[in-house]
């Protein structure tokens, strides 16, 4: 069956992405499902739960209410919990059942919103798209909502996608802030790690935003069509930093977007030494063995992304057959270690961990 994972796991979904990107935000978060499926969507694929909170619930969603309608139910939770605990914002999104049954999400919000006075948005999901759809959905609801113009500040940046679903290495959020304020950066905010809500509403001071993984590639455009703050997409990581500093300098001062972790590669053809994983995080590595190696790497991405951010040598796959088949030259790999069973025999696999592909098991590889 074409697309179809017998050995390998699927990739964090878009819910679970969603409930990842507005963790930290003081806002709560009601996804509008079956009761008893909370922990599915947010503690498998989320490290922050052993020492933060968050308002994040199900609406305990029936089958009776599915076929026939109870929105009023939804509503009044929705509203009861509100009042109560006083969140920053209320935003809903929904697994399939909602979806297929053609929930009005938007007038919910409205009704919510009234009865409230508290700001209240809807991520538009429906459990069928992988976390990088989610998290730059929300992100995206979030900036319409929350950004406000400002005066731009030279020498600021926004650092856009960072969540533990694709940073779950030790160190390397610090790792991506040093890298701005050594270059002489104030950091704005951080889309979503380590920043508040009042920061995110200061985007627009920003000079330029460094994306360093897809799912902050929504936002990023919503923020260069709103305030015209160009972006600049790549993950400081070895060799590649002193390219991508240059690019944020460039950009900065032409207010030009620019694509390092693409540009700054040549397009493997033949795959003999590949990195599989989220597109951004992943050119960037590639580009760094490049520099420190001298051999062409092919990034095997098994997203959601947009092709802008890939080399003509670079492959998106689907499913266990079509990463086989992009792997099948490979003499080196690196990729999560659930990829082993997939690579080909005279492959060496360096084990680079990715939480939204392995979850907890994440913890227990080695970072290469």
């Amino acid at each position: 069956m074409n697309r179809a994972n017998r050995i390998l796991p699927v990739y964090t979904g878009d819910v679970s992405g969603a409930c990842s990107a507005l963790f930290e935000l003081g806002g709560m978060v009601v996804i509008h499902d079956p009761s008893g499926c909370n922990s599915t969507y947010n503690t498998h694929d989320e490290t922050r739960w052993y020492d933060h909170d968050s308002l994040i619930f199900i609406s305990g969603l029936v089958e009776k209410d599915a076929i026939l309608g109870n929105d009023n139910k939804l509503v009044q939770d929705v509203v009861d919990a509100a009042l109560e605990l006083h969140p920053r914002f209320v935003a809903l999104c929904n697994s399939p059942i909602p979806f297929i049954t053609g929930t009005d999400f938007a007038a919910i919000c409205r009704i919510i919103e009234r009865k409230t006075g508290i700001p209240c948005f809807y991520v538009r999901t429906n459990g069928m798209h992988d976390y990088v759809v989610g998290v730059g959905g929300a992100w995206n609801a979030l900036a319409e909502r929350f950004v406000t113009p400002q005066e731009r500040q030279p020498n600021s940046l926004n650092i856009l996608g960072m969540t533990p679903l694709d940073f779950v290495e030790q160190g390397a959020v610090e790792t991506v802030r040093s890298f701005a304020t050594d270059a002489g950066y104030e950091i704005v905010s951080c889309w979503a790690m380590g920043s508040t809500l009042d920061n995110l509403a200061q985007a627009a001071r920003a000079s330029v935003n460094l994306v360093v993984s897809a799912t902050g590639i929504p936002v990023a455009k919503e923020l260069r069509r709103r305030f015209g703050t160009p972006y600049v997409v790549g993950t400081p990581v070895g060799g590649f930093m002193d390219e991508l500093l240059a690019s944020l300098r460039f950009s900065e001062q032409t207010g030009e977007c620019s694509w390092p972790c693409r540009d700054a590669r040549a397009a493997s053809m033949d795959g003999a030494y590949c990195v599989v994983g989220e597109p951004v995080a992943a050119g960037s590595r590639a580009a760094a063995i490049e520099r420190e190696s001298g051999v062409a790497v092919r990034v095997v991405c098994p997203l959601e992304a947009d092709d802008e951010l890939l080399t003509a040598g670079d492959v998106c796959v689907f499913g266990e057959e079509e990463v086989e088949q992009a792997l099948k030259n490979a003499m080196f790999v690196l990729a999560d270690a659930f990829y082993g069973p997939v690579c080909p025999a005279q492959a060496h696999l360096e084990p680079w961990p990715h939480l939204a592909f392995s979850g907890r098991n994440s913890l227990g590889q080695r970072s290469a």
